[in-house]
């Protein structure tokens, strides 16, 4: 394969970095809620002014969170290992990953990808150092062939408004600054010449001819968009239902004065509590004004089709009623919610697997991966909510039958690989204790 030089790179990098700027812009306002109203129409913008706040429903965020919430990595283990390798979750502990997965998730939902970046640790015997970064700074380059990553780029301005470029490449990661229009070498550079682009992509929903993923918005943005153009019709119409519309025939503009002859304000006319005139032929009445109800069952439609939508259970949109549900229930109506993040589980881990066999290459200083490297995975939290009890007469069951042995009964307790840890040594010290403990309950292979 050819070396390219990486300044060569960054025109066609950074065409691939603002391609998407657009679609990242939309759905990055969509979580935040800065979305604009689309249904309203300039003219009546004009003419309510301030009176009524555009509404926003913000079930995009609702929906990343909920979705985020049940993606919770608990450690990274081998093939041939009952629990987790202690190294690689020392290393994700060292980088803050526990922290910044979840932020490189919930961006991975709200903006289609996130990425995981991976470069040599300036302190000598330390861990590689990893990184979340945004997609609105980074892009990776893809081989149409086999869709593996053959460049990327991170582009970022400094304190002092100076452009930078981070190129990163199968042999170097190095850094370019924009000096007089054009790109200078910079001072970092990482030369591993591993053959292999040290960027991961974290990708929601990859196709194969859509390898960088799509947004969990896409569904539900024309949704979203109704329901705040419902809750803003409500609103307006709230504030002529509060203090009803009047008619008067008979009478002009110049009619709305008062005592001192001085011509009242609109505020006056539209929400006065009397209107009177010495004219007998002047008629006032007041307009039928409808019944808010429809705005509410439009809106309660809406965000029953948008839970359909995103796979979320009934209660979660609160539209269910008011008595709560039984615990089956609950768990019954998360199937689908679970299966979903079950699919996450797979594309995301698969992303943090291969982040970790790289900063293997790093820790060992080459390129080289050993078969068992590629029986890695990534342990995640259990995405569904049964109940302790259930939990635990299930593992119980299981044990007790000899089907699973204890460490096995303790992770389907849901119990961390420190807790386990603190566990096995308890044990140890009550065998040590009372040898006839052993015989009571018992222990693991590794303490028996």
């Amino acid at each position: 394969m050819a070396v390219v030089n990486p300044i060569d790179l960054i025109p066609v990098l950074e065409k691939g970095l603002k391609a998407d700027a657009a679609n990242l812009t939309k759905w990055d306002n969509y979580y935040e809620g800065e979305q604009p109203l689309k249904y309203m129409s300039e003219a009546m913008r004009q003419e309510l002014g301030d009176t009524v706040a555009e509404l926003v429903i913000n079930w995009a965020r609702f929906v990343a969170d909920a979705y985020e919430n049940r993606l919770d990595v608990e450690g990274f283990r081998y093939g041939d290992q009952d629990s987790g390798d202690e190294d690689l979750w020392a290393w994700w502990q060292y980088n803050n990953m526990d922290e910044k997965s979840q932020q490189a998730h919930l961006d991975s939902i709200s903006l289609s990808r996130s990425y995981v970046t991976i470069g040599s640790n300036p302190e000598k015997g330390m861990p590689p150092i990893n990184s979340i970064e945004s997609p609105f700074q980074v892009w990776a380059q893809r081989d149409p062939a086999t869709q593996k990553v053959t460049a990327a780029i991170k582009r970022w301005k400094d304190l002092d408004d100076i452009e930078h470029a981070l190129v990163y490449t199968p042999v170097e990661t190095a850094e370019f600054v924009q000096k007089q229009g054009g790109w200078a070498t910079g001072e970092f550079q990482d030369k591993h010449n591993f053959g292999i682009v040290p960027v991961v992509p974290l990708v929601n929903r990859p196709r194969t001819l859509r390898p960088n993923g799509t947004t969990e918005f896409k569904d539900l943005i024309p949704l979203a968009d109704a329901a705040n153009k419902m809750a803003t019709d409500m609103m307006i119409s709230g504030e002529f239902h509060a203090m009803p519309r009047r008619y008067a025939f008979g009478l002009k503009q110049s009619d709305f004065v008062d005592k001192n002859g001085q011509q009242v304000s609109a505020w006056s006319m539209l929400k006065n509590r009397i209107w009177a005139n010495e004219d007998k032929d002047v008629k006032v009445g007041t307009f039928e004004e409808s019944d808010l109800t429809v705005f509410h069952n439009t809106i309660k439609l809406l965000a029953q089709l948008a839970s359909q939508m995103a796979a979320l259970p009934p209660h979660y949109m609160g539209f269910v009623g008011d008595n709560p549900a039984s615990a089956d229930a609950i768990r019954s109506s998360e199937t689908q919610l679970v299966k979903r993040i079950e699919r996450k589980h797979t594309f995301l881990g698969g992303a943090h697997e291969e982040a970790q066999r790289i900063n293997l290459m790093f820790m060992r200083g080459k390129s080289e991966l050993e078969i068992r490297d590629f029986s890695l995975e990534t342990v995640w939290r259990d995405p569904s909510t049964p109940t302790v009890a259930q939990k635990a007469d299930a593992a119980v069951k299981l044990h007790q039958a000899g089907i699973t042995p204890l460490e096995q009964t303790r992770i389907d307790m849901g119990y961390s690989e420190t807790q386990r840890k603190q566990m096995a040594k308890m044990d140890e010290a009550a065998v040590a204790a009372s040898p006839a403990a052993r015989f009571a309950r018992p222990l693991t292979d590794a303490t028996s």
